[in-house]
């Protein structure tokens, strides 16, 4: 079964790029995500985590 696969994606061109450019996006994606997380105000953190606390 693997050796199919593996024959299919030689045949196609072009084919290397696909997990660099995924690699990429993930590491874009987890770069803005940590940037979002230590960016957020510590009022907003704390005010949201009372929030289950409230009446």
């Amino acid at each position: 079964m693997l050796e199919q696969i593996k024959h299919n994606l030689e045949n196609i061109e072009g084919i290397e790029t696909y997990p660099i450019l995924s690699l990429l996006i993930f590491f874009a994606f987890f770069i803005g995500l940590a940037f979002w997380v230590f960016s957020y105000k510590k009022d907003k953190i704390i005010e949201l985590s009372n929030l289950p606390l409230k009446d």
